[in-house]
């Protein structure tokens, strides 16, 4: 493995080799970015097994599609939108797309400005995990890959009204989750200091 690697000093020669259809580019390809795509789909799809069936498409499009990539931007940022558009259209064909969940929880949740000062971003990126999917999708696309909300609308098929409500309320209810999050924990940090 560590002779492939070495074989694309660069990523020019990398995206050469992949352009000629290069296994051993491809390969390369894979091997680095291949766990940081499956976070990235994982984000979106939150099934271990779905997000890797993503992540594989997702790098089949890139072999395809690798004579589109221009060389002016981020070839890892170009990598990154193929993935995205992947995760969202395995979201569409499940049709779990925005299915809009309103709850009054979610309208009317106070601001916990300092809730997460105990929070490690896994715990977080767990939290993320348990959004409804049209939230979370809108949160990780607007957060996230720093998306803006007329792109978002325009990937989702929604008006830029919806996706900016959709991400108030993504955003309404992690404060809320981190806020029970944090409240556990000094209850637990209490616990163990009168115990210990």
């Amino acid at each position: 493995m560590g002779r492939i690697l070495s074989l694309f000093s660069n990523e020019g020669q990398l995206i050469k080799a992949l352009r000629k259809e290069d296994p051993k580019a491809q390969r390369q390809l894979y091997d680095k970015y291949s766990a940081r795509m499956l976070a990235l789909c994982f984000r979106y799809i939150c099934d271990d097994m779905a997000a890797e069936d993503v992540m594989v498409e997702g790098f089949i499009r890139v072999f395809a599609k690798i004579e589109q990539f221009n060389e002016e931007g981020s070839f890892e940022g170009w990598i990154r939108r193929i993935m995205v558009n992947e995760a969202l259209g395995y979201l569409r064909k499940q049709k779990r797309i925005l299915e809009d969940t309103l709850s009054d929880e979610a309208n009317n949740i106070p601001d916990y400005a300092h809730a997460d000062q105990n929070l490690e971003t896994q715990e977080l990126l767990n939290l993320i995990e348990t959004l409804p999917t049209g939230y979370r999708t809108v949160f990780n696309l607007y957060a996230i890959e720093g998306y803006p909300h007329i792109e978002i609308a325009q990937m989702l098929g929604i008006a830029e009204s919806t996706s900016k409500s959709q991400l108030h309320r993504a955003r309404a209810m992690l404060q809320k989750m981190v806020a029970d999050w944090e409240n556990e924990f000094k209850k637990k940090v209490e616990y163990e200091k009168a115990s210990g």
